[in-house]
């Protein structure tokens, strides 16, 4: 079983003006304050850096790619592997140009999705350190899921149906090595009553009442243990409830309400990163 949570990189994105008028989202809304979500994803850095101590890449912002901040889109990366995807949105798919540089230069086994047939979305990806996840959504089909298998051979890959959602992360992530976050929805259990079935190992679960709640970052670091970044109280108060049963993490709430209008969740905005070695 992979070390679940061991992490000593990440790569992020500063956060274009181009966003609050042009980044995709499914459902129309109330405008992105971009200069507080550029305060919110500062923090959000300042907590991976500073807080936490990873050695953070944070790429250029780029106008004419107004959702490149959710670098978790354009690949996977699993121990020294990386898999560059293909977005499922034509539009996102310069945003992997510089994302492909970033982990070139943290010296990763760099693979690329070059079949056009093939549309992928780090966020419909859910590695549970044991296996992967894949959710087939409106911007990841089977010919993606089946170039990750490819690349990640020894995990088993299974896929999920998304229909009410953007992505499979939308409504889950990982709160530990046996545990997974879910939302409270219809759509969310029903995911996860598939990923039982799917999978040969029995998880624990946690369920929030907030599915985008259920979008956390698990990390496993040195000298800190068990670290769960999530929604902060002021936004999701039910939810953050429920997080503060697990007595064996260190909680660290994080403000997300500007990006989350564009559909961003706390995983998307950067790509983890476990190099066995420091550069």
């Amino acid at each position: 079983m992979s070390e679940l949570g061991r992490c000593t990189h990440a790569i992020v994105r500063s956060i274009p003006q181009s966003l609050g008028r042009l980044a995709l989202r499914t459902e129309e809304g109330s405008a992105v304050a971009v200069a507080r979500a550029r305060l919110q994803h500062d923090v959000y850095v300042g907590i991976l850096r500073n807080q936490l101590g990873l050695s953070v890449v944070e790429l250029e912002a780029d106008e004419s790619l107004p959702d490149a901040p959710f670098v978790e889109d354009t690949a996977i990366v699993c121990g020294e592997r990386a898999l560059i995807t293909r977005p499922g949105a034509p539009s996102r798919r310069g945003e992997v140009d510089a994302v492909k540089k970033a982990l070139q230069d943290l010296q990763l086994n760099v693979v690329e999705m070059t079949d056009e047939n093939a549309t992928l979305d780090g966020g419909d990806v859910l590695f549970t350190g044991r296996e992967f996840f894949v959710g087939l959504s409106k911007r990841t089909n089977q010919r993606g899921a089946e170039i990750l298998a490819d690349t990640f051979k020894d995990y088993a890959v299974s896929t999920v149906p998304v229909h009410d959602y953007l992505h499979l992360k939308s409504f889950c992530s990982m709160a530990g090595p046996n545990l997974i976050v879910i939302g409270s929805s219809e759509a969310a259990q029903k995911a996860l009553k598939t990923m039982q079935q799917m999978s040969d190992h029995r998880y624990d679960k946690l369920t929030v009442p907030d599915d985008a709640a259920a979008n956390c970052i698990y990390l496993n670091i040195p000298g800190k243990g068990n670290v769960l970044l999530h929604r902060a109280p002021e936004e999701l108060p039910d939810s953050v409830k429920v997080f503060e049963k697990l007595k064996e993490h260190m909680l660290i709430p994080v403000a997300n309400s500007e990006l989350a209008k564009v559909d961003g969740c706390l995983t998307c905005c950067s790509l983890l990163i476990n190099k066995s070695s420091d550069l």
